[in-house]
């Protein structure tokens, strides 16, 4: 009797949760490796031009390490959970574009961009840490969704008030400095879409009117984040700022889709896509030549021209080969003023090869499936959204440039993440990192059966 009571109880005893590794160390041992290779790339960049070593190299490598070890220290405080990818996989991808920066400067004397860059390079960290330190639950931001969608709106209505660069107006300029503020929009944004499809999902998915192969939510659920989206997009297109325009119009898709579940509004997306493609790329100058210069890339050339920016990038890659002609042995400053923002990956193609330019590829594709993997182990479907949605912004933005610069799609003009020069841009990215790392955070803690702070 008392064995067989015994042995009851322990059946009824409730199993003791597995216990995850913080795995901490593993980040940092990542974080000292990403930054030897930036240092060493730095380095092989100055052996290459002047065939000594760069003066600034060891004060480059000691202000990119404590910066990474500083972020960690915040992350090992605050989010000891955190997967321990994406903050090295962030330092490796910014200390390379630092990199590559500083070997363009090297062409350009009079334009030399990498100090600024280091410096919103700081202010990225920074932000990064102060997000992990300051944000102790993520599920905070669902509270601030229509002030987020409003800060958004705000920032990108901005540009309309200061002139047009390079035909486009997506910067504000103030005194010297400048900024791009549909970087931070789409950040908002996706919060503010995680947000309204996490409260609104099951009328989304199950109310409505079934037309053809899918069913259509009523207009009072759908309507107003249609809204803000046609808003938001239809600001860009008067800016002229396709590229975040074609980013946005994705974000929301995939969004719309992961809350659903339903496959129509994948197929819905690509048709609009279609046709809003061919209704613009025939009404505006601006993309039509873009359109032209994708279709006929050495039209220039067979003009007498010379070749075109678009070319010029494709001489590039072509000429890096399988393994690249070596850091600070290529050309691909001659593709002009673009080189150190659209085109830096060019560059990379050219000195790196196939080779390093896979390897970027297959960090990008570790930092977007690291973030699909937290989202995917919460239940919160407001985490789980805004996990897919940061995640996604980096997908969409890698594909448009990679495939603009490669010529598999038209040249939408945006800054490849971490990369390229533009101090927005590696602000933000810093941000959707911090964030990813706060839900991946929360999602092992739930699952070492915790609850997150």
């Amino acid at each position: 009797m008392t064995k067989a009571g015994t042995t009851l109880a322990a059946e009824k005893a409730p199993a003791s949760p597995e216990r995850l590794p913080r795995r901490r160390g593993v980040e940092l041992a990542l974080i000292v490796l990403a930054v030897l290779l930036s240092v060493y790339g730095y380095c092989a960049v100055g052996l290459a031009r002047t065939g000594t070593v760069p003066p600034g190299a060891a004060g480059y490598g000691a202000g990119l390490g404590i910066l990474a070890l500083v972020a960690h220290l915040a992350v090992r405080l605050r989010a000891p959970y955190a997967d321990p990818l994406p903050l090295p996989i962030g330092v490796l991808l910014n200390g390379l574009g630092l990199v590559l920066i500083y070997r363009l400067d090297l062409e350009t004397p009079g334009d030399r961009a990498a100090p600024a860059q280091l410096v919103w390079s700081t202010l990225g960290v920074g932000f990064f840490i102060l997000v992990v330190l300051m944000l102790r639950d993520h599920r905070v931001l669902q509270r601030y969704a229509y002030v987020c969608v409003a800060a958004a709106l705000v920032l990108l209505l901005l540009p309309i008030l200061f002139p047009a660069v390079n035909g486009a107006r997506i910067w504000v300029r103030i005194a010297g400095f400048s900024l791009q503020p549909s970087e931070f929009a789409k950040v908002l944004l996706a919060v503010f879409f995680a947000a309204y499809l996490a409260a609104n999902r099951s009328a989304l998915a199950y109310a409505g009117r079934r037309l053809w192969f899918m069913q259509f939510p009523t207009g009072r659920v759908l309507g107003p984040i249609v809204t803000i989206w046609l808003v938001s997009v239809g600001v860009l297109i008067l800016e002229r700022d396709l590229g975040t325009s074609l980013l946005f119009f994705g974000l929301f898709v995939v969004m719309l889709y992961v809350a659903t579940g339903r496959t129509g509004w994948i197929a819905v997306g690509l048709l609009l896509a279609v046709f809003g493609a061919v209704a613009v790329g025939r009404l505006e100058p601006h993309v039509h030549g873009r359109i032209e210069d994708w279709l006929h890339p050495f039209a220039s050339i067979d003009a007498g021209q010379g070749p075109n920016q678009l070319a010029q990038s494709l001489f590039a890659f072509a000429a890096g080969g399988v393994l690249g002609a070596g850091l600070g042995l290529g050309h691909s400053v001659l593709i002009g003023f673009a080189a150190k923002s659209d085109f830096i990956l060019a560059t990379a193609g050219e000195e790196l090869g196939l080779a390093g330019l896979s390897a970027i590829f297959l960090l990008y594709g570790l930092l977007v499936e690291r973030g699909y993997r937290a989202g995917l182990a919460l239940r919160d479907p407001f985490a789980r959204l805004l996990a897919v949605g940061l995640a996604s912004i980096v997908a969409l933005q890698v594909f448009v440039i990679a495939g603009g610069v490669t010529g598999l799609i038209p040249l939408t003009g945006m800054a490849m993440p971490f990369l390229a020069q533009g101090g927005s841009s590696v602000v933000t990215n810093w941000a959707i990192v911090a964030l990813l790392i706060r839900v991946s955070d929360a999602a092992r803690r739930h699952y070492d059966g915790q609850v997150a702070p």
